[in-house]
């Protein structure tokens, strides 16, 4: 009804569910793993649901395909179901449905390996700064992965320059700004150097000039991201692509430039047009010839 299709993209790249994205549907090798009969997704769900205990529905038919190095963010309102999206990508949640990571099925055999491909990053930084000092939280996450600590600290020194944190090494967490923190916690996850970044609302709580800075650092990173937020300045800026979701179901999918330029689209879904849309003029639709 909106005009753009459920989970459709634009650009006439059709997305995932058994369907060819790219002239060839990747197959099995019988261990979860795409062929190699073409490109491989960094990210591909398909036909995805989920209920909470009580019997909540949070997802239902959701199908989604990221190629590398797409920066995609996840909107809707409240309840939409995109911070349960991502805590599907590294096997914290399991629903029915197929999700795969870099052509690696998740499953319970899986999890160690796709935990190294995705780094989840939770809105909250606190939820991941546990130790005395921020060297020590970084340095983590490589030796869960089995890196003797000399290896770990220099990952652990190299993922906090990534940020530009390598200052406040040895303080510790409780010292540091929300903006610090927050940049600390993008950290534990780049040293354990995952192909993709999935965020929960990043900018959450950061004040203009944090968010500003929270932006720049991520239009630099080469991974691919997932970006779930209420921001739509963040996802104007940082997203060539746009997924909305309500009610636990992809309603559009497409450029980001068009779907926010879409005022009865937003707000239909609970969301407002940005600020760079509500300040043009309307363009003319029948323009001197």
């Amino acid at each position: 009804p909106n005009g753009y299709g459920l989970g459709r993209r634009f650009g006439g790249h059709r997305r995932p569910g058994g369907v060819d994205m790219t002239g060839g549907n990747p197959g099995s090798n019988g261990r979860g793993h795409a062929s190699s009969s073409g490109p491989v997704p960094a990210v591909e769900i398909s036909d995805l649901a989920y209920t909470y205990p009580g019997g909540k529905p949070a997802l239902e038919g959701i199908n989604l395909a990221v190629e590398p190095g797409e920066r995609v963010a996840l909107v809707g309102p409240n309840g939409a179901g995109k911070s349960t999206l991502l805590l599907h990508l590294n096997g914290i949640l399991a629903g029915r449905g197929r999700v795969a990571v870099g052509g690696v099925v998740v499953d319970e055999r899986s999890k160690r390996e796709v935990r190294g491909m995705v780094g989840l990053v939770f809105q909250d930084p606190d939820d991941q700064l546990f130790s005395l000092t921020v060297l020590e939280d970084v340095a983590f996450g490589p030796l869960q992965q089995g890196l003797p600590p000399t290896e770990a600290k220099v990952r652990a020194l190299a993922a906090l320059e990534q940020v530009g944190m390598e200052a406040v090494a040895e303080r510790g967490p409780q010292q540091l700004s929300l903006g610090e923190r927050k940049r600390v916690a993008i950290a534990t996850v780049l040293a354990m150097r995952p192909g993709i970044l999935a965020m929960d609302e990043p900018t959450a709580g950061l004040d203009p000039r944090g968010r500003r800075a929270l932006i720049a650092l991520l239009q630099e990173m080469p991974e691919t991201l997932l970006v779930a937020t209420h921001d739509m300045r963040l996802v104007w800026e940082l997203c060539p692509r746009t997924v909305i979701m309500d009610q636990g179901r992809i309603v559009a999918d497409g450029p980001t430039s068009t779907l926010l330029a879409d005022a009865d689209l937003l707000e239909a879904h609970g969301l407002e047009t940005p600020w760079q849309f509500a300040a043009m003029p309307c363009p003319d639709p029948f323009p001197e010839r």
